[in-house]
């Protein structure tokens, strides 16, 4: 890596060069890392403490075709106050819709902490011209978006085509304003761990605030290893640059047990500063549930029914 970082995507060529330069990951050393994280034991106050920091770093997801104006309102009164029998229950950290879904997010949840963020770009194919995609995002922000979660072009990536993403995501960010960035890599679909870290690196490269693992529509989605590889780039980057990036597992995580993994993995890969919803964030539809029930367990000694909780 003896490009500068600044000159890095002046050409197809030099993009490419810096790209493949990047140290290989090691496939089997990556998977045995994050099962040997994946089996460390939480308990007792720690672990109420995990729970209500995973609870702060959900972003509340509905993406669905039958998305309604009420649905929304509800996720969002959810969203402020999880449990509404326990004021002790900390707010989660934004809600995730649809961009014409946004202003009615907007309005819910306005005065509450609790932001508004919203796919675009054509989630989740990503697959339009960059002036739809541009005006998409730029419509989303206009309505109170306070973040943008972006799709990479996977076909312009997997066929070396890295300089159209890297344009892609810059157009993006300057149409974001002075919205948050997350950067959507789908790697479930990149194959393998060597191009999950030179995408991770290639969005960074663009001003990604975030890097995503996924939609949530593709089968693989988070997975730990990628995600222990995700947090190496961002832990490196910032060694290189200076400049601290996010990460967003999303997709498949739906325990307090999967939660708590990808605490350990965050703070034994990337560090412990990286332990705060600014910096981590956890994409789910139906995790929140779960921590629910938990902490409700450690509290009471006892779940709470199946129907005690709200349904997302």
């Amino acid at each position: 890596m003896t490009t500068p970082l600044a000159e890095v995507a002046s050409s197809p060529s030099t993009l490419r060069a810096f790209l493949h330069g990047l140290p290989g990951v090691d496939r089997v050393g990556a998977d045995a890392r994050a099962a040997m994280l994946g089996t460390r034991s939480i308990k007792t106050t720690a672990k109420k403490q995990a729970i209500d920091l995973a609870i702060r770093m959900v972003d509340l997801t509905t993406l669905e075709g039958a998305d309604t104006h009420g649905k929304v309102r509800a996720m969002c009164a959810k969203a402020v106050r999880p449990d509404p029998a326990d004021s002790s229950v900390p707010p989660v950290a934004a809600v995730c819709v649809y961009p014409d879904l946004v202003a009615t997010a907007v309005e819910a949840l306005t005065g509450s902490g609790v932001k508004v963020a919203s796919v675009a770009t054509s989630f989740p194919s990503g697959r339009s011209s960059l002036e739809v995609k541009v005006a998409e995002t730029r419509l989303a922000v206009a309505a109170g978006a306070a973040e943008i979660d972006m799709v990479i072009d996977r076909g312009a990536f997997l066929a070396g085509d890295y300089l159209k993403v890297y344009e892609e995501i810059v157009a993006t960010k300057e149409a974001c304003a002075d919205a948050h960035l997350k950067v959507i890599l789908e790697t479930g679909e990149l194959a393998t761990y060597d191009n999950v870290r030179r995408a991770s690196w290639l969005a960074m490269i663009a001003g990604a605030d975030f890097i995503k693992t996924s939609t949530g529509k593709v089968s693989p989605a988070a997975t730990l290893p990628v995600t222990l590889v995700m947090l190496e780039a961002v832990r490196d980057f910032l060694a290189a640059t200076g400049r601290k990036v996010g990460v967003k597992p999303a997709g498949g995580i739906r325990t307090t047990k999967d939660a708590i993994k990808y605490l350990v993995l965050v703070n034994e890969t990337a560090g412990p500063d990286w332990l705060d919803p600014d910096w981590f964030r956890l994409g789910a539809s139906s995790l929140l549930n779960d921590l629910l029930m938990q902490r409700q367990k450690m509290a009471t000694g006892r779940y709470a029914g199946p129907d005690y909780f709200t349904l997302d």
